[in-house]
């Protein structure tokens, strides 16, 4: 681990306000630790879902289904779905237990490993920020599946985790703004809950 790096307490997942919680994630460095090889990237996207008032959430109306099941864990647990049947999305839950919020991460800044992030792509250029660009790109980058769903961000063994490295950015370059498809969530798609680096290559969609 990087000396200057912090792995995030529990606190800091099981704090209620999962809007403060994803802004406070900008910045942030989410890693994979699988079979030796380490791979990282700067979170420079993501967006805040909230059980049960929020129609875009899974959780919305405190549905519990299988797959939203672990989205009820206290908060610091890897709650991965599959979307479209091909992409595996990475999220966050946070807060108490039973209060179903969740933060999907949707772009990183590269780090570590970007060779293996490469390979994982099946992609040849280097410096294309297309690499970790979607929550979906980065979830393949990363090695995330849903078979890591429920996985512990926490426990001193976990193979996921996201640390602190004191990475900042101005304050003006963090903007907010409505979250990316979920058009059909009523007055729920037009809060602004998805935070991102104005003029990132890598933030996934309307960087400026």
């Amino acid at each position: 681990m990087n000396k200057a790096a912090v792995k995030i307490p529990p606190a800091f997942y099981q704090h209620t306000d999962v809007l403060a919680i994803c802004r406070s994630l900008i910045g942030k460095v989410l890693v994979s630790h699988m079979e030796g090889i380490k791979t990282s990237g700067i979170i420079v996207e993501a967006e805040a879902y909230r059980g049960p008032d929020d129609q875009a959430c899974h959780a919305f109306a405190n549905r519990r289904t299988p797959r939203t099941e672990v989205m009820y864990n206290t908060g610091g647990v890897a709650y991965i779905y599959i979307c479209y049947g091909i992409h595996h999305l990475f999220n966050v839950v946070t807060g108490p237990e039973d209060h179903a919020h969740a933060v999907l991460i949707r772009a990183l800044e590269p780090l570590e490993g970007i060779e293996t992030m490469m390979e994982r792509r099946q992609m040849f250029k280097s410096g294309d920020p297309r690499l970790t660009r979607g929550p979906g790109a980065l979830s393949v980058a990363l090695g995330l599946t849903s078979t890591f769903s429920g996985h512990s961000l926490i426990d001193p063994q976990s193979q996921i985790y996201i640390e602190d490295r004191n990475i900042s950015f101005p304050e003006d370059r963090i903007v907010a703004g409505i979250r990316i498809g979920v058009e059909s969530a009523g007055e729920s798609a037009k809060w602004p809950w998805r935070f991102y680096i104005r003029n990132h290559p890598n933030v996934s969609a309307k960087r400026t």
